[in-house]
């Protein structure tokens, strides 16, 4: 499905997609997640898009101005029995071109996540943010977003 919000139009990624997205990824030295536009490092990620693309919880989206990969974000179903029994919808892997910010492309695609969740039946919307992104904290704030748990990772690899 694809949408087209201002000048920007949201849509499953394609395969094709992936050196540009990979250099989206790579762009983000805050996020400190290694990622790489080394050619080795490709198959990796190629691995990744196979696993994301095959799953009936989990989409990758991007947002493209003109012919460009402007944006992406990824958002994954979950179903727990808490909340009676309800989904979740989980946002992850935000990221705009560090130019293109401010232009309302990230509002649009979150916006556009919503409004999935919301026509899936959906009972709450989550994300979470790197400590260290404070504009991104008043970004998600400004949409109406609840900083709410605090929470814990442990790095395998």
């Amino acid at each position: 499905m694809a949408v087209e919000l201002r000048d920007i139009l949201i849509r499953e990624a394609r395969r094709e997609d992936l050196p540009a997205l990979v250099a989206l990824f790579a762009a983000d030295t805050l996020g400190g997640h290694g990622d790489t536009t080394d050619a080795a490092a490709f198959a990796d990620y190629a691995r990744a898009y196979a696993v994301i693309e095959a799953s009936p919880d989990q989409t990758l989206y991007v947002a493209e101005r003109g012919s460009e990969v402007v944006g992406t974000f990824q958002t994954m179903l979950t179903t727990s029995l808490t909340g009676r029994g309800s989904s979740t919808m989980i946002i992850e892997a935000v990221q705009t071109r560090a130019e293109m910010r401010g232009r309302g492309i990230g509002t649009g695609m979150i916006e556009f996540a919503i409004s999935e969740a919301k026509g899936r039946g959906v009972r709450l919307v989550q994300l979470t943010s790197n400590a260290l992104r404070r504009d991104a904290h008043r970004f998600y704030e400004r949409l109406g977003f609840k900083p709410s748990h605090l929470g814990f990772k442990m790095a395998l690899k």
